[in-house]
């Protein structure tokens, strides 16, 4: 019995959060990222990721405002290529780890474990957790997509 209470709970709120999001125009709804101290990626350069394709720290000379948090570049140059095509360059899943995304949770991230995969940057809770990651990136980003919008909330 507590099963069944816990299941159509557990589907109420799922469904009654879907109703509500879908009601919602993407713009309006502010979705959950991972921040330290209001900034993304702990700091480091969204930019570079692509063009570098390596972890780099940004800089406070070098800031701005994107959804909500404060991006980092490594030069000025990085910062106006965000602001040119700012989706483009911000991790998926809000930041969090895509890893723990496609198992249903958040979780942190360290900046130097990342995958660049279809243009768009993933991010990962270690190196170690990347490499589980990797074994199978599409089912993984496709898990990842279909859970994102329930954990997106805030």
């Amino acid at each position: 019995m507590k099963t069944q209470i816990f299941n159509r709970r557990r589907f109420l709120t799922l469904a009654a959060t879907a109703i509500i999001a879908s009601a919602i125009p993407m713009g309006a709804m502010a979705a959950k990222q991972n921040l330290l101290n209001g900034i993304a990626i702990q700091g480091y350069d969204a930019v570079a990721y692509f063009t570098q394709n390596a972890a780099v720290e940004g800089s406070e000379a070098f800031a701005t405002e994107y959804n909500g948090a404060k991006y980092l570049f490594s030069s000025a140059e990085n910062r106006d290529i965000f602001l040119g095509s700012p989706d483009k360059y911000a991790p998926q899943y809000g930041g969090f780890c895509a890893y723990a995304v496609s198992k249903g949770y958040t979780a942190a991230i360290d900046p130097s474990a990342f995958s660049v995969v279809d243009n768009k940057l993933y991010l990962n809770y270690s190196k170690g957790v990347r490499t589980i990651w990797t074994k199978d990136t599409s089912g993984n980003i496709k898990l990842g997509n279909s859970n994102w919008p329930a954990l997106s909330v805030n």
